[in-house]
């Protein structure tokens, strides 16, 4: 009996393939810090907009977060944050999660919603062109000007050592 012939493995198209992970952690936590009205707003520019379907929460809770010394220290725990998280699945099936700090359900949403398109091969290069790269400049000039700030008010302490 001879075997039947198989189909030469295709190469996947890129565009076609799930986000890598550390592209998905950088919009992540893009949207994590982006505002409610920042999402809000750019839900508003899409067209058409979204079905989904909530599958969990948002649901607000405390996290623990850990520390360590030094950077390589054993791990502690530092402090409780509250935390909002939400998982939902879009009509087309792709599913998202967000977990926020703070007390937000509908940026929770949001992010989670935002997460789900982005897994979208046809829409992902738009989304990540027209809202997570604004936003992530936006987030980046913020933080220098807070630095900038910052260093206005350092303090340089200095020891002159006594010659003999």
């Amino acid at each position: 009996m001879t075997a039947a012939p198989t189909a030469a493995p295709t190469i996947a198209d890129p565009a076609a393939t799930p986000a890598p992970l550390a592209e998905r952690r950088r919009w992540m936590a893009v949207l994590a810090r982006a505002g409610a009205a920042e999402l809000r707003a750019a839900l508003a520019e899409l067209d058409p907009t979204p079905g989904w379907l909530r599958l969990k929460g948002p649901e607000v809770g405390l996290i623990m977060l850990r520390g360590r010394m030094g950077g390589d220290g054993a791990p502690f725990n530092l402090m409780e944050a509250t935390a909002t998280r939400c998982t939902l699945r879009l009509d087309s099936g792709a599913m998202g999660h967000a977990t926020i700090l703070g007390r937000d359900p509908e940026k929770a949403e949001l992010a989670a919603l935002f997460d789900a398109l982005l897994q979208d091969p046809a829409r992902r290069p738009r989304l990540l062109e027209s809202l997570i790269e604004p936003l992530a400049r936006a987030q980046a000039a913020a933080r220098q000007a807070r630095a900038r700030k910052a260093a206005s008010t350092r303090v340089q302490f200095f020891t002159l050592a006594a010659m003999r």
